[in-house]
């Protein structure tokens, strides 16, 4: 399988949301009547969807809305909401700021140290609030951080980094042991994120409750402009799926795939699906919400695989409240709002009644998609012209 990109070296093609679409099934169902839960470990959420740990997207206040609304929201334990003890009032000098003020501000921002201390506060600020705890960290910290998580009350623990691997080799630094941490850990833990079906495998055999796909896609991640690493999202989410349904036949255990990056819209979101993923992990979609504390803003050194230059920020514009972006009613025509109402009604449409059937779901590759009879609304800049 391949093709010749050189002498006696072949590559494989691969695809990502942009070259592919959904065709319409043969019975359509009510998208009302459609069932877009998920479970993960002992629990069901009514959301598929994750907003990113990103220090632009994610604080208490919006991990409590998120939560409100059947998500689930991941608060960065390595970023500044757990540095500070006041984070809101620097969110807000960055927001307000220029774009060269806002550059000073934020790169000596992550030298001040993690206190242990607001890892236990932020965590019984959500749970006080009844509310989901999820939090993240980099490998590095896992050990470290996860039992105060786990005392504090959190629910779910995520360990990420750009690439993660079972096996991984350093004489100058302590290797975390996935599978005994998750050993020790009496939560969920989701490991991420990886992009092939092996690693993919080894994560789910480690003990993963579900494991995160995507290096490269997100709007603040530079690892394939600058490392030339990642696979497109569409062949990443599919081959980690076929791993899911492997080691689910092999042991009786289903370990949930969930897409992270790469989706800013309802129509990419409804493509992950279909391409194997349980849920998905966005961020642009949410930092553009009037809650996040961002104000629409990412920045560099905001999540563990963001690789972003110290100070970077990436504008992505406000553009309505969590709840119209997640669950509507859209103001917009160009995707960016009622992602869930957009699930539902795909999976109405290709005749799927729940997201184990959205994986099954046909789909072609065609690369003019967005593009074929658009140029009126490209003119016009309405729709997928904007």
């Amino acid at each position: 399988m391949g093709m010749w990109v050189g002498r006696g070296r072949k590559a494989r093609r691969c695809y990502g949301f942009d070259e592919i679409a959904l065709v319409p099934g043969s019975v359509t169902i009510n998208p009302n009547e459609v069932d877009v839960s998920w479970d993960l470990g002992k629990k069901k959420y009514k959301v598929p969807i994750l907003a990113a740990a990103m220090d632009g997207v994610v604080d208490v206040k919006f991990a409590v809305e998120m939560s409100r609304l059947g998500g689930i929201a991941v608060l960065n334990l390595d970023g500044i909401q757990t540095r500070y003890d006041n984070p809101e009032e620097i969110l807000k000098k960055i927001a307000n700021a220029s774009p060269e003020e806002a550059t000073k501000l934020v790169q000596p921002l992550y030298v001040k140290p993690i206190k242990e201390s607001l890892i236990v506060k932020r965590i019984k600020e959500i749970k006080k609030k009844k509310a989901t705890a999820a939090v993240s960290t980099i490998p590095q910290n896992a050990e470290r951080f996860g039992m105060i998580a786990q005392e504090a009350g959190a629910d779910i623990f995520v360990v990420q980094s750009t690439v993660i691997g079972v096996r991984h080799i350093s004489k100058e630094y302590k290797v975390v042991d996935l599978k005994k941490f998750i050993r020790s850990m009496k939560i969920p833990v989701i490991l991420g994120n990886c992009v092939t079906y092996s690693i993919g495998l080894d994560l789910m055999h480690a003990g993963a409750s579900a494991v995160l796909v995507g290096i490269g896609p997100g709007a603040a991640c530079t690892t394939r402009g600058v490392l030339g690493i990642g696979v497109p999202q569409v062949t990443a989410t599919s081959d980690v799926a076929a791993a899911r349904d492997f080691y689910h036949k092999k042991t009786g255990r289903y370990v949930p795939v969930i897409t992270d990056g790469g989706m800013d819209s309802g129509g990419d979101i409804c493509k992950a699906f279909a391409s194997g993923a349980d849920a998905v992990m966005v961020g642009s979609a949410f930092a553009r919400a009037k809650e996040a504390p961002g104000k629409g803003y990412h920045w560099g050194m905001a999540t563990p695989h963001a690789n972003l230059p110290r100070g970077t920020r990436i504008k992505v514009g406000t553009t309505g409240t969590l709840e119209e972006i997640l669950l509507g009613p859209a103001r917009l025509d160009d995707g960016s709002q009622n992602l869930v109402g957009a699930l539902m009604t795909s999976m109405g449409n290709v005749g799927a009644i729940d997201i184990k059937e959205m994986q099954l779901t046909e789909i072609i590759i065609a690369p003019s998609i967005k593009t074929e009879g658009k140029i009126m609304q490209r003119a016009q800049g309405i729709g997928m012209g904007k």
